[in-house]
């Protein structure tokens, strides 16, 4: 459904959701069974504090809501598995289709929608950041030094959980819980989840995951985490100074995270993945989502994502728009599924959506053939048995019978003959199935190692992963020659270095050829993702649970990992959010998003512009938003474009919600302000998806740091002529607020150099600056749309 759709005027009592639910029922073939639904309402009008007996009510008006339907209060109570009371109103009920559809029509309903499955989206992050020195020493007035490390600040996670044991999650040394905290641990013991005064809160939810799959066992039942994701993203936002940490004896390092002296907490809300959805099914989100904000967390960390769908329509969005309403600031990934256009996710415009880009270090394996040929591999496996030249075979060489020798240039399972493999190198090629998961096929066919070559798509993204053999990542280029090498020589031999981690690689950062790409696809006005953040190779704790690479035949455990995706950029922005939350306890999330885009950096270690990982050529802010999240800039931004509740409902007005709907959504009076314009949203980055020649943006910035005068610098898009009035801001005092008004003019003379890609989208941007100071924005315009 795209954001024209959602401004239909509401017929028969329907909201524009409703109305479209209803639609695609009528359209459906008919199903018989049940499946699980999240019935919307909005807010609930009993406030934050709240308690048990106004809970009840709001249970007992669902019960009733829902006996409605379904003719007694026995079959309502079978029914729910969820109700939503403390701050988001609804609940999660299984349901007939046709049950469904007569809710929707409900006039005190906002949506109703099925309960979905979605996807899980270190020691050198914060020096690469320059938070700390070379030898792990705290730079004095970094974010770390200003932000106080994020002392007492609280910051969850959704995810899969904690693993309570690890040293990053201990209390040595820490004072009593803030007393503001009521959240608790669910399931307080030692083979469950033990708190302490680091790990002060986990819960679980899986109603809504065990609709779908099978009941989860009932030792598996607790906050615990039994898949080592959670632990990572947690520990990577605010675990613990925790010396010596390595995986397999690479990378040594004081591991820490973002707000290593924050308070942390879990709530579990993702399992092993279905069939045909993932683990993370929006009921259970919800109720996490409910319970955090309830509980008095300040940060949220959400590495979870799946298609983007309008706001009323998505789990993720409704439960971040209640936890920002809160105060609470909430980090979410922009998702996996780059580099095509169009992919990102988690697009509401109160959300700090977070792409991945990668470090200045690397572990380092090369690959070395016959003669003079050597190609730098990424890997942390264990080295070759001995130090000599191996015989080489690609996939397709050592194809198996009955099997395509595509699928065995993948490494397949089954694909490759042990005949062929056996005492040889394999060369594969990346795809389909897991990077770790083709060097396990290489072992069971005899192979003594694995090359990984990436395909064009993945261009020059290269991984490092604890293999289960000898083995390395090497680029599309070298790849190629890797291939033709193995192909056209009689006897080719070749050898697989041991990892080595080497500091200080160039160029840095680059955006991962992973990381989900704009236009957003819901509102194209409101430029996503956000911003970047290190995402490639990162190390943090690990659950002792699973194993090192999480697939079934692996039985290494670890205590800290490597792991790669925006659900580790994620974590790195929620932790920088602790720290301005402890120096800047009075901005808002709006204005902590702000600071935290408008001081971002477009250039890498070598001061050219960043470079997109899969095609080496220039990125765009469709890839990395604002830019390169820097923490110790986001303390002192000089300027912020805050927004405020009352800004994001006027958002929802502007894409055809009533005042009606509104009032439900927030249970507060909201007036729609005439004539707004998605484009005038106060966004700290401008969008014109179908720019026509000329359009105006107006926007409002406030002084956060001392007074002073700002004159504006402009980046003008190809093809696009900018001018902004006034020119000249003037702040007097702190919490001065100047607006100005941004005007595009179309310059169709577009010179051939421009190079202008993203399905014709073309970028520029402005920057106010003072000399001290400088507050860029991205601009993105649709030429020929």
């Amino acid at each position: 459904m795209s954001s024209t759709s959602m401004g239909m005027k509401k017929e028969w009592h329907l909201s524009p959701i409703a109305f479209f639910f209803a639609l695609a029922l009528l359209y459906a073939p008919p199903i018989a069974a049940k499946k699980s639904y999240v019935v919307y309402m909005g807010s609930h009008s009993h406030g934050r504090d709240a308690s048990g007996k106004a809970f009840q009510t709001a249970e007992l008006k669902h019960h009733r809501l829902l006996t409605s339907f379904l003719g007694s209060q026995e079959k309502a109570r079978e029914a729910i598995f969820y109700s939503y009371t403390k701050h988001i109103n609804g609940f999660a009920a299984n349901l007939e289709e046709e049950e469904a559809f007569a809710i929707a029509m409900h006039p005190d309903v906002i949506s109703v929608f099925l309960n979905k499955g979605r996807k899980l989206l270190t020691t050198h992050s914060w020096n690469f950041m320059m938070l700390e020195d070379g030898n792990g020493e705290t730079l004095s007035s970094s974010a770390w030094d200003k932000g106080r490390f994020g002392e007492d600040i609280i910051i969850a996670n959704l995810d899969t959980g904690v693993w309570p044991e690890s040293l990053s999650f201990s209390d040595f040394g820490y004072g009593p819980v803030p007393s503001r905290w009521r959240g608790s641990c669910e399931n307080n013991t030692k083979a469950g989840v033990p708190c302490n005064r680091k790990l002060i809160g986990a819960k679980f939810f899986s109603k809504g995951y065990e609709y779908y799959a099978q009941p989860i066992d009932a030792s598996m039942k607790s906050p615990r985490d039994y898949d080592g994701h959670g632990s990572h993203t947690l520990s990577t936002a605010a675990g613990n100074f925790v010396p010596g940490a390595e995986l397999f004896g690479v990378g040594p390092g004081t591991a820490k995270g973002g707000s290593p002296r924050a308070r942390v907490a879990s709530y579990k809300v993702c399992w092993p993945p279905t069939n045909d959805e993932g683990g993370c099914f929006d009921a259970d989100m919800l109720a996490a989502f409910d319970e955090a904000i309830h509980d008095g967390v300040d940060v949220l960390s959400v590495s979870i994502g799946g298609d983007p769908t309008d706001y009323f329509n998505d789990g993720i969005s409704i439960g971040t728009f209640h936890a920002v309403n809160n105060g609470v600031t909430v980090v979410c990934a922009a998702g996996n599924s780059g580099p095509d256009a169009g992919t990102v996710t988690n697009v509401s415009p109160w959300i700090i959506t977070v792409g991945a880009s990668t470090l200045d270090r690397e572990f380092q394996s090369f690959v070395e053939i016959q003669g003079d040929g050597r190609f730098k591999g990424l890997s942390l496996s264990d080295p070759l048995p001995e130090n000599r030249l191996y015989p080489l075979i690609t996939g397709a060489q050592a194809q198996a019978a009955n099997v395509s020798a595509e699928d065995a240039m993948l490494c397949l399972p089954e694909t490759l003959d042990s005949k062929k493999a056996a005492g040889k190198i394999v060369v594969c090629l990346r795809g389909q199935n897991a990077r770790v998961d083709k060097g396990r096929n290489a072992a069971l066919a005899g192979g003594v190692g694995m090359i990984l070559c990436n395909d064009i798509v993945f261009g020059n993204e290269i991984i490092a992963d604890p293999h289960v053999i000898p083995a390395t990542h090497i680029n599309y280029e070298d790849g190629n020659a890797v291939f033709a090498y193995a192909n056209n020589t009689k006897n080719p031999l070749g050898f697989i270095t041991a990892p080595k981690s080497v500091l200080g690689t160039k160029p840095a950062p680059f955006m991962a050829a992973f990381s989900s790409r704009g236009p957003n696809t819901v509102t194209p006005e409101i430029l996503k993702p956000d911003i970047t953040a290190p995402g490639v190779n990162i190390v943090a704790a690990y659950s002792e649970g699973t194993s090192a690479t999480g697939l079934p035949f692996d039985n290494r455990t670890v205590k800290f990992n490597i792991d790669s995706g925006t659900s580790m950029a994620t974590p790195h922005v929620a932790g920088i959010v602790g720290l301005l939350r402890s120096q800047h306890p009075d901005w808002s999330p709006a204005a902590i998003k702000s600071a935290i885009m408008t001081s971002a950096r477009t250039r890498g270690n070598t001061v050219a512009p960043m470079l997109d990982g899969s095609s080496f050529e220039k990125a765009s802010p469709f890839s990395y938003g604002s830019g390169h999240v820097q923490a110790n800039r986001a303390m002192d931004p000089g300027l912020v474009y805050d927004m405020t509740t009352e800004d994001y409902l006027d958002f929802l007005c502007a894409l055809g919600y009533n005042q009606t709907l509104i009032k439900q959504f927030t249970d507060e009076q909201h007036v729609c302000r005439d004539f707004l314009s998605l484009q005038d949203v106060n966004y700290p980055s401008f969008s014109v998806p179908n720019f026509s020649g000329k359009a105006t943006l107006y926007r409002k910035v406030k002084n956060v740091g001392s007074p002073g005068t700002y004159g504006v610098k402009i980046h003008h898009p190809p093809g696009v002529i900018v001018s902004v009035e006034p020119e000249e801001l003037v702040f007097n005092r702190v919490g001065d607020e100047k607006e100005f008004r941004v005007t595009l003019m179309a310059h169709w003379t577009i010179p051939a150099s421009a190079n202008i890609t993203e399905k014709e989208f073309t970028f520029g941007g402005i920057t106010w600056t003072d000399g001290r100071h400088y507050v860029r924005s991205p601009i993105a315009v649709g030429l020929g749309n």
